[in-house]
């Protein structure tokens, strides 16, 4: 999308691709100084003041110096690829260089001012590729695992909004990426997933979200839920940008034990973006898993046409061995109860400084409590049950036995078995119905990209006990392409020829107040 000016068309911020935006840096029609200050422009615009979406919780006061670094160094040595210059977010759990100047706080103020030892690996790759931070977005705080808190609320950063509906809820737990990207308040985003919280955001907020198998990207700087489940991935408008970011960050990292056992050398997965790559696929439909989703159900049923049309086999039906007792397991609350606590407590001791005093996870247990006004707000923001259950766990036999059922479940039984007995390239579900618990007892990959949305006729619905709104019109819903262990590749390719045939995202906009109005042209007029 574009916005024409006297002389030449400009990218439209509300859409603009990494490659659109990287050709303008190129062929000098801006400068990734006057880039960053659109995207600071139209975080003001809408994060606080108008619709108060709290989509980010702070902005880099260096990013426009760094910037101007970029933009010299474009003069003097050329670019350092697709993502020079380029303005990205990063979700409050992934940690950057604390002389930047921004914190790192799973949106508690039990962090704030923490002094992390470095750069997240995830981080590090991206600032060497020539990205620029320009703040941290939102999130549910600690990724969820406080306790039963509406979705998209820290106390740093307050309540998350969707920008489709007012006060909608914009699910989580990388809630602000997704807000953020939705609206074009920035390139692209990194959010991260335990159970969902890629996915989940990335369909309520018609953009795409890949979640990568553990072990692909590095999860060391990344404030922890689970070692077994937990990864950071990218959040962007197109499967294309998503990919790069992808391309960008994935890698072996020696501070993370999983990512030491990937399969050879990883693709280049900027190939996979092939819009004939459906042709011959067969996919598979866990029809059981759709429950209690009837107008999402019903969208997602017709997209089989589009799938056939473009040369996949759709094998529905196509169920797990073991759905009932996967659906019904509460074995992954058991391993990340436990490994929550383990991780929390490495993360924390190996800050340089925590000006809180905080040492491991009863301390934030007693921060709340005593921070009550700014963590603990009631009505709906009281509870903190995770932490306090998670604090009596034990790394004892149940645990273990637990996470051997996770496997068992997710892989062995899971997706494993429903790919080899239906002889399956990938599985296809709603992202709303349940796609993600598969693929995060398994560790395996997921991809969501937009399908629809909800009917303007639908009735408007409350969560309770939440002030969001769970149903509304025109609430955005996705469609998740599943698969084994390392087969980003071939999902990379279906999700981007469905995601080309369909053109989803492009159908329907954000509620008026919520679309930024700051241009590049704004700012170059100055």
């Amino acid at each position: 999308m574009i916005c024409k000016t006297s002389s030449r068309a400009l990218p439209d911020l509300y859409e603009a691709s990494i490659a659109e935006l990287q050709d303008g840096l190129v062929e000098g029609y801006f400068s990734s100084v006057q880039l960053v200050e659109a995207y600071l422009r139209r975080i003001v615009e809408v994060n606080l003041e108008g619709p108060a979406l709290h989509a980010i919780i702070e902005t880099n006061l260096k990013a426009l110096s760094q910037a101007a670094a970029l933009d010299d160094e474009r003069k003097v040595k050329g670019s350092r690829g697709p993502l020079h210059g380029i303005p990205l977010l990063l979700k409050d759990n992934i940690a950057t260089l604390h002389e930047e100047g921004m914190d790192t706080t799973a949106g508690s103020y039990a962090l704030l001012g923490s002094v992390v030892p470095r750069d997240s690996f995830v981080a590090a790759k991206l600032r060497e590729a020539g990205a620029i931070f320009i703040g941290k977005a939102n999130l549910s705080e600690w990724a969820g695992m406080r306790g039963q808190v509406p979705s998209g609320f820290s106390g740093r950063g307050g309540q998350t909004l969707c920008p489709y509906y007012p006060n909608a809820d914009p699910l989580g737990s990388s809630s602000g990426s997704g807000v953020a990207i939705a609206i074009g308040l920035a390139a692209g985003s990194l959010g991260t997933e335990t159970d969902g919280s890629i996915v989940d955001p990335s369909s309520r907020n018609n953009v795409v979200g890949i979640k990568p198998t553990i072990g692909l990207v590095s999860r060391s700087g990344v404030v922890p839920i689970s070692s077994h489940q937990d990864t950071a991935g990218p959040m962007c408008r197109s499967v294309a940008d998503a990919t790069l970011l992808l391309n960008s960050i994935a890698g072996p990292d020696p501070r993370d034990e999983a990512t030491l056992h990937q399969p050879g050398v990883i693709p280049n997965y900027m190939r996979a973006l092939d819009k004939n790559a459906l042709k011959g696929a067969r996919l598979g439909v866990p029809r059981a898993f759709i429950r209690n989703v009837n107008t999402i159900e019903a969208t997602f049923n017709s997209s089989f046409d589009i799938f056939r049309a473009l040369g996949a086999e759709v094998v529905d039906h196509a169920d797990f061995p073991a759905t009932e007792e996967l659906l019904t397991s509460k074995a992954e609350q058991l391993v990340s109860t436990v490994d929550f606590k383990i991780g929390v407590n490495k993360y924390i001791s190996e800050l340089v400084e925590v000006p809180t005093g905080v040492k491991a996870l009863a301390d934030l247990i007693e921060f709340n409590k005593t921070h009550a006004d700014q963590e603990l707000p009631a009505p709906f923001y009281t509870d903190q049950s995770q932490f306090i259950e998670s604090e009596a766990a034990q790394a004892d036999d149940a645990y273990f036995a637990a996470l051997a059922k996770d496997f068992d479940l997710g892989r062995t039984r899971g997706i494993d078995a429903t790919l080899a007995q239906f002889n399956l390239d990938a599985i296809i579900l709603p992202t709303d119905a349940l796609a993600p618990l598969p693929a995060a007892i398994a560790g395996y990959p997921l991809i969501s990209v937009p399908l629809g949305f909800q009917a303007d006729d639908v009735e408007v619905l409350p969560e309770t006990p939440s002030p969001l709104h769970s149903q509304a019109p025109g609430l955005p819903f996705g469609i998740s392409f599943m698969g084994t262990a390392y087969s980003e590749f071939k999902l990379i390719g279906y999700a981007y020829a469905f995601e080309q045939a369909t053109q989803v995202r492009l159908k329907r906009r954000v509620y008026d107040d919520a679309i930024p109005r700051t241009q590049l042209t704004d700012v170059m007029s100055r």
